[in-house]
């Protein structure tokens, strides 16, 4: 991939990928130049208008965000009372089973 990043650098800066240009931009990156993927990749861009190449390649979207769930709304707090009381008076009725 950086492979494919250094030719384009270089097509930006508008210069003509070649071999020692592309190895020399790879070395700059602290990147372990493999002369035999600097010549595959040369040889395959001969006769490549990268220009053209960039201009019909699709340009990418980005993916809209998920509708959103409507926000729910939060209990009510009379029905948290409600609750609160009924759990209290179970709990009264067990300890009255208890003193009898």
């Amino acid at each position: 991939m950086e492979y494919v990043h250094a030719v384009m650098l270089l097509h930006a800066a508008g210069k003509k990928p070649d071999e020692e240009s592309l190895t020399n931009v790879l070395k700059a990156a602290g990147v372990e130049v493999d002369a035999a993927r600097v010549k595959t990749l040369l040889s395959a861009l001969e006769g490549v208008n990268i220009e053209e190449v960039l201009k019909a390649a699709p340009s990418m979207a980005l993916p809209s965000a998920p509708p959103s769930a409507p926000p729910t709304a939060p209990p009510k707090a009379e029905e948290k009372k409600e609750e609160e009381e009924k759990k209290e008076e179970e709990a009264m009725a067990g300890l009255a089973a208890l003193f009898g």
